[in-house]
């Protein structure tokens, strides 16, 4: 799995590169292959503020519809025009083609909060592991009925 360096990631599994006070929105790998096959996405309008660590748009995959979470503040400057009718270009590519938006950071504070590629891959190491706890723990419970 890949989480390349220079950007930065949300616990909600949101990765922001920033160039200038400009930030490029999108949803990691993980993300994506958690979601599986993405089917549908719902972004904002331009000029829309987005509000960190609120929702500012949904990716609906066959298993399930997730929002997706601002990871800094500001106004949206440009959105993705491939996502809305090749949403697969999010599993396909999600660091890259896949991006979602362009928002002016109005606090670059915000950025703060986000992990580097290295504290993110050990988050999603510990996420892993609960997953399997939780699902042996299922297993064990079906076994005891």
């Amino acid at each position: 799995m890949e989480f390349p360096e220079g950007l930065r990631y949300s616990k909600e599994h949101e990765w922001v590169q920033v160039e200038g006070n400009t930030a490029t929105i999108g949803i990691t790998e993980f993300a994506q292959e958690e979601l599986g096959d993405i089917v549908y996405v719902e972004l904002p309008e331009i000029g829309e503020k987005v509000v960190k660590d609120d929702p500012f748009g949904a990716v609906e995959s066959v298993k399930a519809v997730s929002d997706v979470y601002a990871p800094v503040s500001g106004t949206v400057l440009e959105v993705n025009d491939v996502l809305p009718d090749n949403p697969e270009t999010i599993n396909d590519d999600p660091y890259g083609d896949g991006w979602m938006v362009r928002v002016e950071m109005t606090d670059e504070d915000d950025l703060k909060d986000l992990m580097t590629a290295e504290e993110y891959a050990e988050y999603v190491q510990q996420q892993k592991e609960e997953e399997d706890e939780e699902e042996e723990d299922e297993a064990e419970d079906e076994e005891e009925e």
